[in-house]
């Protein structure tokens, strides 16, 4: 058996738990605080945004639902090759239950679509969730699942041959920042070509209450879901963050369209982060910044497709105007 020196350490893959390691005692060293939400979805965290996607006043999820159904047909015929028997992937950035992509998957057989099922999430609990329950519903789907970060997913999407529609649902990308917005879809579009397709939903400006009251629900668990976080870290981490002293705050600002979740520290206090060695100080009141959701108008998108080498062919809303799933092609 080879063993690694001090030479070729360097070689060795990096683990789940050491890139989680590095980004909090990168994020807890910022100020203010920052945590990504990427890191959310571990499997506890997985199965509380199943709850908060079913809560009376988180509307997106119910929203998009009925969007797809309404439209499964045009957006079946926009994702589809031209030639009706060409094979194609359907390739899903998040999957997570795949609830509202069973729409379009289920339509697309029907009409006799040639496609395999790429779902790609960071939670493999979901993924296999996600799978038991399409062999049970679509028996005759082709189904490849991934478990993969976006960044890997990319890399994936990129290394198949082959026509490609990608799905980017739910409004995940509201929680990017402005900028890494931007470099995230211009790293989406290289690998694909005109006549491959993407589909992203994007949630719309709207009454900042009903905005507000879908990131901090009545029954706490949008609450439970953030404080997760904190869970995962004392779990992965070995961190002693006390539940007692923290506790979930959000709010939205109309001006710039952005929803903002902290976890706010309620007494000055000292977190050990064993697997870092390494302890933090909070001031009484501060916060970890941990989840932007931003929301959109219709020219914010006609700006983004245009900087980032995309084109929108069709756009898909809901009867309300509140939310929009756009299709897009790369510009050649």
């Amino acid at each position: 058996m080879r063993t690694s020196t001090a030479h070729d350490s360097a070689l060795l893959p990096v683990t789940s738990t050491q890139l989680l390691a590095q980004h909090v005692a990168q994020g807890l060293s910022r100020t203010p605080k920052t945590l990504s939400s990427m890191y959310f979805y571990d499997d506890a965290g997985s199965r509380l945004f199943q709850q908060i996607m079913a809560l009376p006043e988180y509307y997106p999820t119910r929203t998009e639902f009925a969007l797809l159904t309404a439209h499964c047909e045009a957006i079946g015929k926009a994702l589809r090759p031209q030639e009706a028997d060409e094979p194609f992937f359907l390739l899903e950035l998040g999957a997570g239950d795949g609830l509202k992509t069973k729409i379009l998957l289920r339509h697309l057989l029907e009409t006799g679509a040639q496609v395999t099922y790429v779902p790609v999430d960071i939670s493999a609990a979901a993924l296999d969730g996600l799978v038991a329950s399409l062999q049970a519903e679509l028996p005759d789907l082709p189904v490849e699942p991934v478990v993969a970060d976006y960044a890997d997913a990319l890399a994936l999407m990129a290394a198949r041959p082959g026509r490609k529609a990608v799905l980017f649902l739910g409004s995940n990308i509201g929680n990017f920042l402005p900028d890494e917005r931007l470099r995230f879809l211009r790293r989406l579009a290289r690998p694909l070509t005109s006549d491959d397709r993407l589909l992203i939903g994007f949630d719309l400006q709207k009454d900042p209450r009903v905005i507000r009251a879908a990131y901090d629900d009545a029954q706490g668990v949008t609450a439970s879901f953030n404080l997760n976080l904190l869970v995962r870290l004392n779990r992965e981490l070995g961190a002693d963050f006390d539940l007692t002293h923290w506790q979930h705050y959000t709010d939205y600002d109309p001006l710039d369209g952005a929803v903002r979740s902290f976890l706010v520290s309620t007494k000055a206090q000292t977190v050990n982060v064993r697997a870092l060695q390494q302890s933090f100080e909070f001031a009484a009141w501060e916060v970890i910044h941990t989840e932007n959701s931003y929301k959109f108008t219709r020219p914010i998108l006609d700006n983004l497709a245009a900087q980032s080498d995309l084109q929108i062919l069709e756009y898909f809303t809901d009867d309300k105007d509140y939310f929009v799933d756009a299709i897009f092609n790369v510009i050649s």
